[in-house]
């Protein structure tokens, strides 16, 4: 039997997906990255600290054995403190610098997830609005990790926090919210705050939690606790009817959380429940002797102690030895709801083995219909206990709640079905001739049809739990982790990764429709010159596509007897002027550099043939004809100084060449006029003067970000040198002051040079 529970091994999904932290104390930090570099050190450092589900699951499995022989007591010597992480769409751009969804199917939970849960439509209107919230409206506070630390005791999680919040503020990022839960005191632990035991019907997961011999599909010793499918939890395994989700590769072993915090309306609820109860002695539909307890019961599903109303519709069994832990019952035999009513919490969010289409029909099998909805709670009370008969801890209008968490391999399928297709809706079930009516523990207010045999009597009850905050977020698997800290998604290599010699910007098609193409040049695996094309768009992700494959350049007239562009300078007044553009071309021929004078039309990349495209205008030359070039051997790279084109009829240029083994640099000008005279302003400098170039020995190119181009007097550059590219600034002024944005990437992460 232990061979078939696999799951329980797995040291690569996190703990408290399938084994569940269950803890008595509990935090929870919601963070905002400020520097992705120190982010991404950051979720290195931290990876080691997380909690996997082979730890968590032995130590519950020794903590639950040693309580039997405690008679029920907690162990005092068993002590943990545990640790997971998870991340939002906007987290996982953050650390990566790409879109980690670049497209995702209409209507799907990848959709949901990258959207977020402040823009969908979860009845969160009024008082739950999301401009409301304490944490993830995205109004400036965007969350991008949650960090979940649960501990045996207060001491140890306030500890394990302090480490927590010091290590961020190291890394600089934000807290943006911090939120605190613990398992209520004395004889409400367990319970939620309006008094009913909580966490009792949590699924079961094939190949974590034991079979029961005789019934299968049942947890061991978990009376009628169903055994699901491990895939409707975590991303990647079976899956109920093995029905495949469209998630990426990244995704695997990680699974989706939401996370909600509920603030509840204790006294309303006792009171509008003693409302309704009158209601329904007045229209004595129910028995003399009811209370509100009797009521609420029935607003839940399930007495205080967690005794379900169906098996005891009566009155509640606390000292039953299956209380608070029975699930061995269903709704097949109780149809209109006469005795767990079709709005009660329990029928609503797992209608089990009653739900119709319309009433007389069989009611659908559980297996796959309501399997294939399931999922995996974790969460905790948060505010001090309210009990109207004493005057403490906390009052009235004390902040108190639902700390609600739960983990699913589909956030449409599962968690948004159930909130809007069952809680909310005062449909659900359908087809009734009075309809039943939302939630009436959790869902929005609204007129509640409660059945007796013959007759329908109508509640009125408000909203009692409001939306203080909400956050959808990944929990990437461990192997993701590690890849997180290095800003990748994948350890798959490309499956040709080709380094760029040269970029020429394709004259028309810059910043057009928020797109700018260019040509990028390199060498195929057989060393052919080729030639292919890309696009980057404008935005944040600046997301690059290859538009063309790779061609030949002998397919273009003004490349003939190229071997290998080694450099490409725009000729700074004749761009686009009579419909051509004209370039500097720099490349090597039999160990020498030299340069030719070529032009290209526009509509290069718009259906013209590349000989009307492109010409030769004057044939090679030798670098000697470069006044500014004077001692330059072989020119790597160009980077025009962004304030200083064509000012005062002049064009300056930084030119990075090697000199003696080492990469330097000089400053040149370059005159507008027929002659293009050009001129030395600065001598050659070592690399170490730049700043935003410490580290790098040689610049391979640069490429200007298009649409960040002088913005507020700054101007972002990709910076490629071997295998890793930059993002550096360059500040206008007399100093041109520069610094890094961006660290080190690798080259992987351009799509368009992959092939």
């Amino acid at each position: 039997m232990a061979d078939e529970l696999v799951l329980r091994e797995s040291d690569d999904i996190q703990g408290d997906v399938l084994a569940g932290f269950k803890k008595d104390q509990m935090t929870l930090l919601f963070l905002k990255f400020e520097d992705p570099a120190r982010a991404r050190a950051w979720v290195k450092a931290l990876e080691p600290q997380i909690s996997t589900t082979r730890q968590v699951a032995t130590f519950n499995a020794a903590f639950s054995k040693a309580r039997k022989a405690s008679a029920g007591d907690d162990p005092k010597t068993l002590k943990a403190t545990w640790i997971n992480v998870s991340f939002t769409y906007e987290g996982l751009r953050q650390l990566t610098g790409k879109d980690p969804l670049p497209s995702v199917p209409p209507r799907s939970g990848l959709e949901a997830f990258k959207q977020g849960s402040d823009k969908r439509a979860l009845g969160d209107t009024g008082d739950s609005s999301p401009e409301m919230w304490l944490f993830g409206d995205g109004r400036g506070e965007t969350v991008h990790a949650v960090l979940t630390i649960a501990s045996d005791t207060l001491q140890d999680l306030q500890t394990a926090v302090r480490q927590q919040r010091e290590a961020c503020a190291a890394a600089k990022i934000v807290i943006v919210f911090q939120q605190d839960a613990a398992t209520l005191p004395g004889t409400r632990r367990g319970k939620e705050h309006f008094g009913f035991k909580d966490g009792v019907s949590e699924p079961g997961v094939i190949g974590f939690d034991a079979p029961d011999p005789v019934k299968p599909e049942y947890v061991k010793g978990h009376h009628g606790t169903r055994l699901i499918p491990p895939g409707e939890f975590v991303v990647g395994l079976d899956r109920v009817d093995d029905e495949p989700r469209e998630t990426p590769d990244w995704a695997v072993n990680g699974s989706f959380q939401v996370v909600r915090r509920l603030g509840q309306d204790v006294p309303g609820f006792w009171s509008q429940v003693a409302g309704q109860l009158k209601v329904l002695k007045n229209a004595k539909v129910v028995p003399p002797e009811a209370t509100t307890e009797w009521l609420a019961a029935r607003l839940v599903g399930r007495w205080r102690s967690g005794t379900p109303v169906a098996t005891c519709p009566n009155a509640d069994r606390p000292s039953n030895a299956l209380a608070g832990e029975d699930n061995d019952f269903g709704y097949r035999d109780d149809p209109e709801g006469f005795r767990t009513p079709l709005f009660s919490h329990l029928r609503k969010t797992n209608p089990r083995d009653g739900l119709q289409e319309r009433p007389g029909d069989r009611p659908f099998d559980e297996n796959p219909v309501m399997d294939r909805r399931r999922i995996i709670r974790r969460g905790a009370p948060y505010g001090a206990p309210f009990d109207p008969a004493s005057e403490g801890p906390g009052g009235p209008d004390e902040k108190r709640g639902l700390l609600f968490v739960c983990y699913q391999s589909d956030l449409v399928q599962q968690f948004e079905f159930i909130q809007k297709a069952w809680i909310d809706s005062p449909d659900f079930p359908p087809n009734r001739t009075e309809k039943p009516g939302p939630d009436g523990m959790v869902g929005a207010a609204g007129t509640l049809s409660y059945e007796t045999p013959g007759r329908t009597t109508k509640l009125t009850l408000s909203q009692f739990v409001v939306t203080e905050g909400s956050v959808y977020a990944f929990v990437p698997s461990l192997r993701l982790l590690r890849l997180l800290g290095d800003g990748r998604l994948t350890d798959k290599p490309p499956a040709v990764l080709r380094p760029t010699d040269a970029f020429l910007p394709v004259p028309d098609l810059q910043r057009a429709d928020g797109r700018s193409w260019y040509w990028a040049f390199g060498t195929d695996d057989d060393g052919t010159p080729v030639c292919r094309t890309l696009s980057i768009a404008d935005g944040d992700d600046h997301t690059d596509v290859r538009e063309r494959p790779d061609r030949p350049l002998t397919t273009w007239p003004c490349y003939a007897g190229v071997t290998k562009v080694d450099a490409i300078l725009p000729v700074p007044d004749e761009q686009r002027v009579g419909g051509r553009s004209r370039y500097w071309l720099f490349h090597t021929v039999e160990g020498r550099q030299v340069y030719r004078l070529i032009s290209i039309a526009d509509g290069a990349e718009t259906g013209l043939p590349p000989e009307q495209a492109a010409r030769i205008d004057r044939a090679d030359r030798s670098l000697s004809a470069w006044v500014s070039l004077n001692g330059v051997e072989r020119v790597d790279a160009f980077l025009p100084v962004p304030d200083l084109q064509r000012v005062d009829g002049k064009s300056y240029y930084w030119v990075f060449h090697t000199l003696m083994g080492a990469q330097v640099y000089r400053l040149i000008s370059v005159a507008d006029g027929r002659a293009h005279q050009d001129a030395v302003e600065r001598g050659d400098r070592g690399l170490d003067l730049w700043r935003s170039l410490t580290g790098i020995t040689r610049v391979d190119e640069f490429l200007a970000v298009p649409d960040m181009q002088r913005i507020n007097g700054l101007s972002l550059f990709w910076v490629f040198h071997q295998d890793k590219y930059r993002i550096i600034v360059i500040r206008d002024g007399r100093g041109h002051e520069d610094q890094i944005t961006v660290d080190d990437r690798p080259l992987t992460l351009w799509t368009s040079l992959t092939a």
